[in-house]
């Protein structure tokens, strides 16, 4: 132990000294090329090598790319503290070598792109079976556990096969509308537990953790559309197995985080590694048990009718009965679904609500919106929302400004961090030439803060979302500044429901309530647990408005 607290010790050292030892790889990536290659090179100069001109173009290398080397990157993670502000990072490492540079992490090496343009360059060329990156570390989960890989693990023409049949009645928004008498039985049982939370507070109209509460709500919603079963989430008391599963999901993220970075060898040092499997453990349980439910269900009916006595109704019970999935595949796909379908909704919302309590004047013009299609007493419908722009641009605007998640789909982007794999073919973007099976690392947290894209990047601004608006006020908007859901055959596959999730619920809340922060919640920052959330529990107030 001694002695590889004295190897780490020196390696750290080295880092802080900023050493340029090329051949042991100390210095910054690049260094040889910087002559040639200014630090901060904007994406719309990066096609043409300095020096060169029309007629004249070469293509540059990988080698050419700037980045910092390898031991002050980890010395930026682990002992400055940047693992869990990975969106941070970006805005540093942007300012500092322009809008593409070059990471590596062990054997990897991943090319960060962090403008608009580029992001297109690569996302277009992207070819039938795109790879979002490798999953490493999720696969060698399911392999330990002698489990099948789902949506995110599988890859190829096996993952084209599973996403074809995971689409269907989810993917499209007329399927997604059918679940909307469901969605507001989650939603009214939503409401009453606010009440119930609020009347427990010293004001009587105050929720102290509304994230924790989003979670729960957001649990309960996709296991009614998964399973067709209500598990609780929204009761007085919780069942202890839904109240593993929530701390299990964060306690996956979390250590996957250092799982990620330190090196294998650290495994039983630390207890990162076992806390992660623990984390997968607890979440397939909890999805193989509710799995098991619906296979006796349908079971049931088979004996009791025969094939015509069978009642395909819910999402898993269509996809079951009708062959198109076997029980093993479900068993790796629909825990992979549930997780992704908690943290990206609930966070959304929670960061949502915290700026409309800062924003008195859009709320109250959200309100006016609200009511103005939905009056009080009445339940909004799917339809209702192609009349409510606002409430539509609040929610784009929360997802550029908080991204959710860190790795693998914002203010708050829910994925400040994506990823690609060209596999097929070597790639040119922005003026280089990357060989195939090149891991591009797609930065969404800072391009979409790039002022010349939205202006005023930092202040959250719905209004900029508007058709209406005045384009001088809110610039020119890329298509690729703010990408949440990702793009095209690999986009999220459950965006329609969490929208309308989140449409539902925040329509209700600002028909009924005024909200306004916590005197001692304060400022609150994003931390990076693949997903952005809250440093701290974010309180708020549910000021009744009157009828």
């Amino acid at each position: 132990m001694d002695r590889i607290a004295s190897v780490s010790c020196a390696r750290l050292r080295w880092a802080l000294l900023g050493t340029r030892v090329a051949r042991f790889g100390l210095g910054p990536l690049g260094a040889r090329a910087k002559a040639s290659l200014p630090n901060a090179l904007p994406a719309a100069e990066a096609a043409e090598a300095p020096g060169t001109g029309p007629g004249d173009r070469r293509l540059r290398s990988l080698e050419e790319l700037s980045g910092p080397g390898q031991l002050r990157f980890l010395f930026q993670l682990l002992v400055q503290g940047y693992l869990l502000r990975l969106h941070q990072l970006q805005v540093l490492c942007k300012a500092k070598y322009g809008p593409m540079w070059i990471s590596r992490v062990g054997p990897q090496t991943h090319v960060n792109l962090a403008s608009a343009p580029l992001l297109e360059q690569v996302m277009r060329q992207e070819g039938k079976y795109p790879v979002r990156n490798d999953m490493d570390l999720w696969k060698e989960h399911r392999d330990l556990q002698g489990l099948p890989y789902g949506p995110f693990t599988t890859q190829g023409h096996h993952w084209y096969q599973l996403r074809q049949v995971l689409n269907q009645r989810i993917l499209k928004p007329a399927e997604a509308a059918l679940y909307t008498n469901a969605l507001n039985e989650v939603v009214d049982s939503f409401m009453v537990r606010l009440n119930e939370i609020m009347a427990e507070s010293d004001s009587g109209d105050q929720v102290p953790d509304m994230a924790q509460l989003f979670y729960y709500f957001a649990l309960e919603a996709i296991c009614y559309i998964l399973f067709e079963k209500r598990i609780g989430c929204l009761e007085r008391s919780i069942p202890q197995d839904t109240v593993a599963f929530v701390s299990s999901v964060g306690l996956m993220f979390q250590n996957s985080l250092y799982a990620t970075f330190l090196p294998k060898w650290t495994r039983p040092l630390f207890p990162f590694w076992k806390r992660y499997l623990d984390g997968w453990n607890t979440i397939f349980s909890f999805g193989k048990k509710l799995m098991d439910q619906k296979l006796k269900e349908i079971e049931t009916q088979l004996q009791t009718g025969g094939p015509n006595g069978v009642q395909i109704s819910g999402y898993l019970h269509f996809l079951l009965t009708s062959g198109q999935l076997s029980p093993r595949e479900a068993m790796g796909s629909l825990p992979e679904l549930l997780m992704a379908g908690v943290d990206t909704t609930s966070n959304t919302l929670t960061w949502a609500l915290y700026h409309l309590s800062k924003s008195p004047e859009i709320q109250a013009a959200l309100h006016e919106e609200v009511v103005g299609v939905v009056p009080v007493g009445q339940v909004p419908q799917h339809k209702d929302f192609a009349h409510m722009p606002l409430l539509k641009a609040v929610l784009k605007e929360t997802l550029r400004s908080r991204p959710a998640f860190s790795f693998p789909c914002s203010l708050y982007p829910v994925v400040p961090i994506n990823s690609r794999v060209i596999m097929e073919k070597e790639i040119e973007v922005g003026g280089f030439l990357f060989p195939k099976n090149t891991q591009f690392v797609l930065c969404h947290y800072v391009v979409s803060r790039d002022p010349s894209i939205f202006p005023e990047p930092e202040s959250f601004q719905p209004h900029r979302w508007l058709k209406k608006s005045e384009p001088d006020s809110f610039g020119v908007q890329h298509p690729f500044g703010s990408v949440p859901f990702g793009y095209g055959v690999r986009g999220c596959l459950g965006r329609r429901i969490a929208e309308l999730e989140m449409q539902l619920l925040l329509a209700r809340l600002i028909q009924q309530y005024k909200v306004a922060l916590s005197p001692e919640t304060g400022e609150v920052k994003s931390v990076a647990r693949i997903v952005l959330v809250p440093h701290k529990n974010v309180g708020l107030r549910f000021l009744q408005r009157p009828c």
